[in-house]
């Protein structure tokens, strides 16, 4: 990719962008000359103190909300406060989710709620509001980070699946929807992506085999993806990049693995 500005005076919402994909994303943006608006479960402080090193390090503006993504009056005080503190959401990247895994028997009632309001209503609830000023500008650009689990299934994961599928439904309605407006709506669909969130995974999993780290990784990542690495963030905020440039304008509706070629099998 070219190291130019190329999205100077656009601004992107990434929910989630505390850590893993989303901060990582947020870097590859802002690298780019996006002012970002960051979104996380962290306390104020450290939030502001992150948007600061973003404007500082990058030159742009930056802010940072904490809004509860499961509550959609505190999605919609988040949309608003993004627009009227940086003028515009021209870029959102639905990224924010959570996980909880058992039998669809024995599921929790209030995880399935749960994951099916942050993993999916939310990004229903951004797009709403983000879509009439991208109208407006005549340009915009949707990415909803679904998953491999938009495609298939994995045991024991009913609503992250039931979520992530339904990403990729509501993504490719906004595509049509809004084609003739400049604006662009994909999903992308990783697979194992190197986070400090699946280490303790991997540990377990090296414990339980008697293995040791390494080994456990390309043995857990094997057992699902033909490449026997996993995604780096950045990789995945790269391709997000990709899709915000001027050559990905006839891409919407899409629905991207960047699996390792999990879903090739």
């Amino acid at each position: 990719m070219t190291t130019a500005k190329q999205l100077s005076g656009k601004t992107a919402l990434i929910t989630g962008s505390t850590s893993g994909i989303g901060l990582a994303t947020a870097h590859v943006l802002a690298q780019h000359g996006a002012n970002i608006v960051l979104h996380g479960l962290v306390a104020d402080e450290e939030g502001q103190a992150m948007a600061k090193e973003f404007e500082s390090s990058y030159g742009i503006q930056a802010m940072f909300n904490g809004a509860n993504l499961a509550q959609p009056e505190a999605i919609s005080a988040l949309m608003d406060s993004a627009i009227r503190t940086v003028g515009a959401v021209d870029i959102l990247v639905n990224n924010a989710g959570i996980q909880h895994t058992e039998t669809l028997e024995a599921f929790p009632e209030e995880k399935w709620q749960a994951i099916i309001a942050i993993n999916l209503s939310a990004v229903f609830f951004t797009m709403q509001k983000a879509i009439p000023t991208m109208k407006q500008k005549g340009w915009g650009r949707i990415i909803n980070v679904a998953s491999v689990h938009g495609l298939v299934a994995s045991l024991k994961k009913s609503a992250y699946c039931a979520a992530k599928h339904g990403v990729v439904g509501v993504t490719k309605v906004a595509a049509l929807e809004n084609a003739e407006y400049g604006i662009t709506a994909n999903s992308i669909c990783p697979g194992w992506v190197d986070t400090p969130l699946i280490s303790a995974q991997i540990q377990d999993f090296a414990d339980k085999q008697g293995i040791e780290y390494a080994q456990a990784k390309r043995d857990l990542v094997t057992t699902k993806q033909a490449i026997p690495d996993m995604a780096q963030p950045n990789q995945i905020g790269e391709l997000i990049l990709f899709l915000c440039t001027d050559a990905a304008r006839n891409i919407s509706g899409a629905s991207l693995p960047i699996d390792g070629a999990w879903t090739a099998q």
